[in-house]
């Protein structure tokens, strides 16, 4: 079976990535019902109204899970409600998850944790993670500054353990599923495209820039300090780039861009599958096309393994 679909009680293996702010009752309601796995933030440091989501999820009778990112959370207050709140999977990230693993899996709580390098996931393995979300430079958002693909690090680190994989970076349809499978993974995890689709509660100019960004829209930016980014490419991001660095107050305005459509209120985080995004869709209809794209390509290759023949 499926290790994934085992832990997150999920139809499909495809997760909604947590996004901040975004990432909340309204999107990961759509994705579960869509047979995949919303995820609930709470990167946005709003505990409280975080907090009420999870409620509010559970109340609904439907998989989901909640994301812990280590580094943003203020005090062990998120980790003591999510430890008592029913939430059977958590994704942790932003950080070393080994004083968060033990009080999750004591209260039954299945842990991956996401990885931007071989290192950080082996350590994870050793300290008990029950599997791991492979993050790869394509993705949006926050990113390690030594950028390696998903196409490179998911082989990397199937290479070296055998826990379960949740390839995230570059993957939004059929086509990217089927390759993280090829190498490896058994779930993939969709930011970018999730965030432009119907249900998602960002404004319609962010969506639309997504839908019009070139496969060359995005950069990373901040290589040289931190955060690093991914963002889309605009006037705001054009000068953090030209000058190599972005300052600590950058992504001040991140709501303005989320919620009141300025593009040029802070850095639009999105990830270079914006170059593949070429249409506003329902969550469900992004997850059925994937599905079905998915299983007509891996049928067509088990045909050619089948007959042992390229042709």
């Amino acid at each position: 079976m499926n290790r994934v679909l085992a832990h997150t009680g999920a139809k499909y293996p495809i997760l909604q990535a947590p996004m901040g702010w975004i990432a909340r009752t309204q999107l990961a309601s759509a994705v579960s019902r869509a047979g995949g796995l919303g995820i609930i933030e709470t990167s946005s440091g709003e505990t409280e109204n975080c907090q009420a989501e999870i409620t509010k999820m559970r109340g609904l009778d439907l998989p989901f899970g909640v994301n812990l990112p280590i580094r943003f959370l203020r005090d062990d207050a998120m980790l003591k409600f999510v430890c008592a709140s029913g939430v059977k999977f958590v994704t942790t990230s932003a950080g070393s998850p080994a004083k968060f693993i033990q009080p999750l899996k004591d209260a039954g709580i299945i842990v991956y944790h996401a990885v931007p390098t071989v290192d950080a996931a082996l350590k994870c393995v050793d300290a008990g993670i029950d599997g791991l979300v492979v993050e790869g430079a394509e993705g949006g958002g926050f990113k390690n500054p030594e950028e390696v693909s998903t196409l490179v690090l998911l082989q990397a680190i199937r290479a070296r353990t055998d826990v379960p994989l949740i390839a995230a970076g570059g993957i939004c349809d059929g086509r990217g599923m089927a390759a993280a499978f090829a190498l490896g993974a058994e779930a993939v995890q969709m930011g970018t495209r999730f965030v432009s689709c119907t249900e998602s509660p960002v404004h319609a100019n962010y969506k639309n820039a997504i839908v019009n960004a070139k496969k060359t829209g995005t950069w990373v930016l901040n290589t040289k300090s931190s955060p690093c980014i991914r963002a889309l490419k605009s006037q705001r991001t054009q000068a953090i780039h030209d000058e190599g660095l972005m300052s600590v107050d950058a992504l001040k305005g991140i709501l303005g861009v989320y919620f009141d459509g300025d593009m040029e209120a802070a850095p639009a985080l999105a990830g270079q599958t914006v170059g593949l995004i070429d249409s506003v869709k329902s969550a469900q209809q992004i997850i059925d096309d994937t599905v079905a794209e998915f299983f007509a390509i891996t049928a067509r290759l088990g045909a050619l393994a089948q007959a042992r023949s390229f042709d």
